[in-house]
């Protein structure tokens, strides 16, 4: 399974802008040149100003000053880093993936700080190392309430659900049916 960097965030982005603006980002860095904008905060505003928020407003504001090093970093190096002080819980990581690649059609997508797992549809669940010693896997689950292994969420507002993990052992056949669900749901 491919695990895909932030260049095709960058794609997801522009292909937003155009479809809330009409415009390509081409033609909104001319119009923000004419304005000679040159505080972030100042362009911020006038893009609110003008309907560009979320990803494609963020898209506009690295092409004027310049992109963090983790938009160039591929999708292998964010995870790469991501685990870097914490080796140990890889292999964790590296379970559920596997774990996810046998339900269907599933997009790995690395962030900095995380990684998402997609339907083509959208995100079913979120990967991130919590602590030094525990992965978090939220579930994007509708109709199910915490018990047992399945904990409230703290990883983000559209992920209710999270299985706390601290060695692959542990992504077993009752992790394996809540990610299940949860792909089936987002399908």
């Amino acid at each position: 399974m491919q695990t895909r960097g932030w260049e095709a965030m960058r794609e997801m982005c522009a292909r937003l802008l155009v479809e809330r603006t009409g415009e390509d980002v081409e033609a909104w860095k001319r119009r923000i040149e004419q304005k000679r904008i040159e505080d972030e905060n100042e362009l911020r505003r006038w893009l609110d100003e003008r309907g560009v928020t979320g990803y494609a407003q963020s898209l506009l504001i690295w092409e004027r000053f310049g992109y963090p090093d983790f938009i160039a970093a591929t999708g292998e190096e964010l995870i790469e880093a991501q685990y870097s002080d914490r080796p140990h819980l890889r292999p964790v990581y590296d379970a559920i993936v596997r774990a996810a690649a046998g339900l269907g059609e599933v997009v790995v997508q690395a962030r900095k700080t995380y990684v998402s797992l997609l339907t083509p549809r959208r995100t079913f669940a979120r990967v991130q190392a919590a602590t030094k010693n525990r992965v978090d896997l939220g579930l994007r689950l509708k109709g199910y309430e915490p018990g047992g292994r399945l904990q409230p969420s703290r990883i983000h507002e559209s992920m209710q659900l999270q299985i706390s993990l601290t060695s692959p052992e542990e992504v077993d056949a009752e992790v394996l049916s809540w990610l299940q669900k949860a792909y089936e749901q987002n399908s």
